[in-house]
């Protein structure tokens, strides 16, 4: 019976530590599953750093869609009305750590972005835990739709 407990524990934390690894890589590495991480941290994350221009309540910026005089897009509502949940986890990660230019410049793209990036300012699990919190708050369409786009992101790079 011991034995059993021992591989259960050896198993147990294996995985954590696994976890733990993945956590400290770069966004493609992991997810952010809201059930897994601090909401509540990400919630007072996100009211401290993001909802100045993102809104308190995830509404976003007026007319978003469009330019505004300096030629940048205004932020973005991060609740189910704006474009956030059509994005991988590894995106969104990206986009926060780095800033939107530069994580698009990772992709090729030039693009000028208003979006600050946050790397120097969080750690990678409050990134995470911001990221959950506002997928927290989509309905259930919204979470299994950006779910699967980050499932298939990590299935095509290998993770």
């Amino acid at each position: 019976m011991m034995r059993k407990y021992l591989i259960l524990t050896v198993i147990l934390v294996s995985g954590a530590a696994a976890r733990a690894w993945l956590m400290t890589q770069a966004g493609t590495q992991t997810s952010a599953a809201p059930e897994d991480f601090d909401l509540a941290q990400g919630e007072d994350l996100y009211q401290g750093y993001c909802a100045s221009c993102h809104g308190a309540n995830l509404e976003g910026q007026p007319d978003w869609h469009s330019p505004g005089p300096a030629g940048v897009l205004p932020a973005p509502p991060h609740d189910e009305t704006g474009h956030t949940w059509h994005h991988s986890d590894s995106v969104l990660f990206d986009y926060t750590k780095l800033g939107g230019k530069a994580a698009l410049a990772a992709q090729g793209v030039d693009f000028e972005s208003g979006m600050p990036g946050f790397g120097d300012q969080l750690t990678d699990d409050q990134i995470w835990n911001i990221l959950a919190y506002i997928k927290s708050t989509w309905p259930d369409r919204q979470r299994q739709i950006q779910a699967e786009r980050s499932a298939a992101e990590a299935q095509r790079e290998g993770n």
